[in-house]
């Protein structure tokens, strides 16, 4: 295939994805990793395209809510909602349950409401391990790189760490609800391990206030009907139609 050929098809492909990775496109253009990187290089330098680890990003999409804030700054943000949340969500674990626990302030306040302690809790987040470990249940954490601003372990072998568990459910935090683009994240690396646990997940929930709908960040890790959401009053009634919604009486 030509050069320019396959500019153009990862250039494609990125205006309908919004991120692109380097095995997927390895995959998709019948190409070696060395030359999908030349490509992506190449791209990145005339400004096609914005080159992250593992892959690439949209131009267009990265000018969207781009930056992460450090845990202790969400911490408060819609407080009541998010225990509301919380709770309806951690009564959803029943006795046996395989549970995925993704890092983020929501899930982590879940942990306070868990009452079934016949369950077994896969985690990336480090303050969540040790809560879970506090409240008595069975727990393990995957293993991979500490990312400090959002006191999560990401990176290739947190996936690795992922890919010998199979879950009945799975809790997610999101940045992001869109109709279109789904479920985002600022982060390409975490956006992965939250990709390969839905991925690995029988049940996927998302933990999302209303502040988080119609937001979009920059990488896309999920799509809308790929979860089901745990929210507070929904105003916009279309998200209802593209997936299941749980609404919390706050």
């Amino acid at each position: 295939m030509l050069t320019e050929e396959r500019h153009r098809l990862i250039l494609s492909k990125l205006e309908r994805e919004s991120v692109v990775h380097v095995n997927d496109l390895v995959n998709y253009l019948n190409s070696s990793e060395s030359t999908i990187r030349r490509d992506l290089n190449t791209l990145h330098k005339e400004g096609k395209l914005n080159k992250v680890h593992g892959g690439a990003t949209s131009i267009k999409q990265v000018s969207i809510n781009t930056k992460e804030e450090i845990v202790e700054l969400r911490q408060n943000l819609n407080l009541d909602e998010k225990l509301k949340i919380a709770r309806e969500a951690a009564r959803l674990i029943k006795p046996n349950d395989m549970v995925y626990l993704d890092a983020g302030t929501t899930t982590e306040l879940m942990i306070d409401f868990i009452e079934e302690k016949n369950a077994v809790f896969v985690t990336n987040g480090i303050v969540h391990a040790k809560k879970l470990i506090q409240n008595h249940c069975k727990t393990y954490i995957l293993g991979g790189e500490l990312k400090l601003i959002t006191e999560a372990i990401v990176g290739v072998e947190a996936i690795n760490s992922l890919r010998k568990y199979n879950f009945t459910k799975g809790f997610f935090g999101t940045n992001g609800v869109d109709k279109q683009r789904g479920y985002t994240t600022p982060d390409i690396s975490e956006s992965m391990v939250k990709e390969e646990a839905i991925n690995r997940s029988k049940k996927s929930y998302i933990l999302c206030d209303t502040s988080k709908f119609e937001q979009i960040s920059s990488i896309t890790f999920g799509e809308i009907n790929k979860a089901i959401i745990i929210t507070t009053k929904l105003k916009d009634k279309l998200y209802k139609e593209m997936t299941k919604i749980m609404e919390v009486d706050i």
